[in-house]
């Protein structure tokens, strides 16, 4: 089978040749309003970052292992996986909250329950206390998660709609940056504030996003969806065009945004949980998104990510200080990756990027292990100090595709009317993945040591093939007309065709050789 691949003939969009090219994001006042909303539904992504960070840091901390006695293996495994077991709680809720009240509302529950459980976890007398505050940091999280990156990718300008959305995820890392330094700062106090601190420092962005986040626009796909079509127009054009309801890039925008919906409603009924079986371009969509979901935990990252304080114990490194400073080190070189890999999807495109970055972890991943198992023979130092070379590198890897892309191209591929729902089962099958590996990971590598890790060696290869023969390149396509590259020509005639004719472009289309489609070139996946 030959791998999947989709191209655009001039490298370009639908809406290239419709945008104001002195139209940036620095120089118009109205974008930059608008990326100042979007950088308010980025922070949903640090937050989630904090999270995963604190708990590392609190494994360093003997105040907090004081404090609850202690946790090894089994309770170890369930401190680190109940939050997202709180996720999977919260999810059969979400789709229906997306789109039923709306992206805006969705997200201000959500900094709403974080609020409140930061704040039980924050008073926590005992482990058991603990573990119920962290279920309900995962269940709130759930809600804001969901929703914020729909609605970047449903707000953004289209130029930046792919770096924006990419960063969203990316910006885990900054949380984890904070939270890294929280508890390092917090290291040297004497008492149980000690965890405290950064327990409580967890709902800042949740804090803010409770009292701004109504100031943001609604997504105008969801608008439309409702049948308030005006009001979407009315932000389209405010955002996109300085208020010209006229504009071309604002009309093809929505008249594609109507007939996307239109084609999903009536042509492929696809609406509802039946939809992702009832065609084959829907069952294309879940075998992806459910296959990054799954390789985004599963790719030897929930280790270092989750576990570091006993992966660096394995290797000789014991000292707390070293850890958190390792720990603290580690997030800012992943933040810099991560967003370095942002700025590069439009450019190198969505299924170089992810083929590059398995290889490169397959490569990283294995020479980690032969460190690792070196050490753990002969004792050798200089091991220990490679395999802290190779969990960077590996780090690298990992940010060139897994932290920026997985959201973006997980939302992209999927239309509106399953966009919340797909977005859903993406979600799910990251915390149930986290949930096994966060519960496995430290009974199985006190148990085998050196050698779990040759269980995610050939794991990655596995990655590897998957991507090389299923990844859709989705590069320079808008939110709509990734519908074509799955659903086919009757898709593309139905939504990208008549947006172009509402504006014009199918005339001059017939002109360039009569094909009345236009100039982008679509190959059908297997």
């Amino acid at each position: 089978m030959a791998p999947n691949t989709v191209t655009n003939a001039d490298g370009a969009n639908a809406y290239t040749e419709l945008m104001d090219p002195n139209r940036r994001w620095y120089n118009n006042k109205r974008l930059v309003i608008l990326n100042a909303w979007i950088a308010l539904l980025l922070v949903t992504s640090t937050a989630s970052g904090y999270d995963g960070s604190m708990m590392n840091g609190l494994q360093s901390l003997p105040q907090w292992e004081g404090y609850f006695n202690f946790p090894t293996k089994g309770k170890l495994g369930l401190l680190g996986a109940i939050q997202n077991i709180g996720s999977l709680a919260g999810y059969p809720f979400t789709p229906y909250l997306c789109d039923g009240i709306g992206r805006k509302p969705t997200v201000f529950i959500g900094a709403l329950f974080m609020v409140i459980a930061t704040g039980v976890q924050t008073a926590a007398q005992s482990v058991g206390m603990f573990i119920g505050a962290r279920f309900l940091v995962g269940f709130g999280l759930t809600f804001a998660a969901s929703a914020s990156p729909m609605l970047i990718a449903e707000l953004s300008y289209p130029k930046y709609r792919a770096p924006l959305t990419s960063t969203y995820n990316s910006l885990w890392h900054l949380g984890s940056i904070i939270a890294a330094w929280a508890t390092f700062g917090s290291f040297k106090i004497q008492s149980t504030w000690a965890w405290r601190i950064p327990s409580v420092l967890q709902a800042a962005p949740s804090v803010v996003q409770v009292f701004l986040v109504w100031f943001v626009p609604e997504s105008p796909r969801y608008l439309v969806r409702k049948g308030k079509e005006a009001q979407a127009l009315e932000i389209l054009a405010y955002y996109h065009a300085d208020g010209d309801e006229n504009d071309p890039l604002v009309r093809y925008e929505f008249e594609e945004i109507k007939a996307a919906m239109e084609f999903d409603r009536a042509v492929a009924a696809n609406v509802g949980w039946k939809a992702f079986l009832s065609s084959k371009g829907n069952l294309k969509r879940l075998r992806i998104i459910i296959a990054i979901a799954f390789f985004s935990q599963w790719s030897g990252n929930g280790l270092a990510g989750y576990y570091l304080n006993k992966v660096l114990s394995a290797i000789g490194i014991t000292n707390p200080t070293t850890q958190l400073l390792i720990n603290g080190i580690l997030s800012i070189w992943s933040l810099v990756c991560a967003l370095a890999a942002s700025s590069m999807v439009e450019h190198f495109g969505r299924r170089t990027l992810f083929l590059a970055s398995a290889s490169l972890m397959t490569v990283c991943f294995t020479l980690q292990t032969v460190c690792f198992a070196r050490f753990t023979i002969s004792g050798d130092n200089n091991a220990a100090h490679g395999f802290i070379a190779f969990l960077a590198l590996f780090s690298a890897a990992y940010n060139l595709a897994f932290s920026p892309l997985i959201v973006t191209y997980a939302l992209e591929i999927l239309p509106y009317n399953i966009r919340a729902k797909g977005f859903n089962i993406f979600n799910i099958t990251i915390s149930a993945t986290l949930v096994f590996n966060q519960y496995v990971n430290p009974i199985a590598l006190a148990a085998l040591n050196w050698k779990y890790y040759v269980v995610y060696c050939v794991w990655l290869v596995c990655e590897c093939i998957f991507l090389y023969f299923y990844l859709v390149e989705t590069k320079n396509h808008t939110l709509e007309e990734t519908a074509a590259i799955f659903d086919g020509e009757d898709a593309r005639e139905k939504i990208v065709g008549s947006a172009a004719t509402h504006v014009g472009l199918g005339k001059g289309a017939e002109e360039n050789g009569g094909d009345e489609k236009g100039s982008t070139e679509f190959v059908e996946i297997a």
